[in-house]
């Protein structure tokens, strides 16, 4: 049992469809596409940034939103957040053209981006931290389910309506989210300080903006000439230039979006660099249906299936090694998924003609996932700081897993372009065993349970 207290429970169930809707959003959009490409003219290459455009702004917003929620109360911005996606799930559902499509997706991700930090924040603030791990488990779950049932979702739905159904059924389930939000959530404020660091908000902004359009416009059949071109290497500049102006402006700000002391906090420094690696991580598990196809001469589709043990142990794993947190703490568990994500990705290295190595290997990695991705990383940062920076590390914490989706998925493309095929795959996949393997090295340096526990009194 999570809690024995109803509200809790009915607040739980809050927080996980509220994650479920934008989780969702994400993975129905996939079999959505030829569907959108038959109703709306767009070309080729822009269809990556259907894609590209919801990471984008959920980047930007994440900041902004965790501070909001510190100022003006979780209730309050949680509502304004599934408001905000709503009106993007309008727009897109209403779209006739390209534009359109893109600004209603951009409006999605920008909304999106207060979601899962504020949720995960307003689990800091009611549960006490021996109860944390199992509700960010379950929360975190929710993206393994959401991979599960997305696609069925909308393969289903596609069958019988248009594809502007897909987003339209996103509008009476915030509905209804927000009218128990102002029910159920308690509206906790945490800063007193009306001040919002709008010159963070803005220079932080940009710099991921600068960075993800930079790096989503490498070309890996010609890497060096794309770097170097003026549709990359100025953005990527830019984004180098407001990153030191960035930290210049928030050492100084009264009431920064981030805090740059934080770094000085080694748990801290230690996640970031694992969450960097968690990005890549998710980054490379795209590629392997690709990976199945070569290997087994399979369709696309039957590819895409044989990734369900990933799926699996991803939805089943996280609410078990939550639950192990709260036993064992954070250090031992996450060393265990780095372990799984390891021979996971090597074995997948190795694997030749046996489907069922295959099949093993996926299962490990998506144990790896259940741990990287759920609720450890989480669980730290919630312990690390005080109650006034929760909401705010939730949110750092997402930027570096998305900034290691973007520069995995660069640095991928690049090896496929010089090693094609299937053999390029299994080089993806050996670096990235090591990869996990030195981020092992780092976790062992983690707080013992009892130095967490110790941690936790004085929170």
């Amino acid at each position: 049992m999570l809690t024995d207290n109803p509200k809790n429970t009915n607040l739980i169930l809050l927080l996980f469809t509220g994650v479920l809707m934008g989780a969702l959003d994400i993975s129905i959009v996939g079999p959505a596409i030829p569907s959108i490409e038959q109703a709306i003219k767009i070309e080729p290459r822009m269809l990556g940034w259907i894609f590209s455009v919801y990471v984008l702004f959920n980047l930007v917003g994440i900041s902004l939103f965790a501070r909001l929620s510190d100022v003006f109360g979780r209730k309050n911005i949680y509502i304004l957040s599934l408001s905000v996606f709503a009106l993007g799930s309008l727009v897109v559902s209403l779209s006739d053209s390209f534009s359109v499509l893109i600004a209603g997706r951009a409006i999605q991700g920008f909304g999106a981006s207060g979601i899962f930090p504020v949720a995960s924040a307003i689990v800091g603030d009611l549960f006490p931290a021996e109860k944390r791990g199992r509700v960010l488990g379950l929360l975190g779950a929710v993206f393994g389910f959401a991979f599960i049932i997305g696609p069925i979702l909308a393969g289903t739905m596609l069958h019988y309506f248009k594809w502007n159904v897909l987003f339209l059924i996103n509008l009476p389930i915030a509905a209804l989210l927000i009218v128990a939000s102002l029910k159920i959530l308690p509206n906790t404020k945490v800063e007193t300080s009306n001040h919002l660091d709008w010159k963070g908000i803005l220079g932080l902004g940009l710099m991921l903006g600068s960075f993800a359009y930079g790096i989503n416009n490498i070309e890996s059949e010609s890497f060096v000439a794309s770097v170097v071109s003026s549709s990359v290497l100025p953005f990527l500049i830019a984004s180098l230039i407001l990153f030191i102006l960035t930290v210049y402006v928030e050492r100084r700000a009264p009431s920064p979006i981030i805090r740059t002391s934080l770094f000085y906090n080694r748990e801290i420094r230690i996640v970031g660099m694992i969450a960097m690696v968690t990005g890549i991580l998710q980054a490379s598990f795209v590629f392997i249906p690709n990976y199945a196809v070569g290997l087994y001469n399979v369709t696309s589709s039957t590819a895409s299936f044989m990734l369900l043990p990933v799926v699996l142990a991803t939805a089943i794993g996280s609410p078990l090694f939550g639950r192990m947190i709260d036993r064992v703490g954070s250090k031992v568990v996450i060393i265990i998924g780095l372990v799984l994500a390891v021979m996971g990705f090597y074995l997948l290295h190795r694997v030749a003609g046996q489907k069922v190595l295959f099949y093993g290997s996926g299962a490990l990695i998506g144990f790896g996932l259940s741990v990287l991705s759920g609720s450890s990383l989480r669980y730290i940062m919630l312990n690390e700081v005080g109650k006034t920076d929760r909401a705010i590390t939730q949110g750092m914490l997402t930027i570096f897993i998305s900034l290691g989706q973007l520069t995995g998925a660069a640095l991928i493309g690049v090896i496929i372009a010089n090693a094609s095929g299937v053999e390029g795959y299994r080089s993806i996949f050996l670096y990235e065993s090591i990869l996990l393997l030195v981020a092992v090295l780092f976790a062992v340096r983690l707080k013992s349970r009892k130095e967490e526990q110790e941690s936790n009194k004085n929170r």
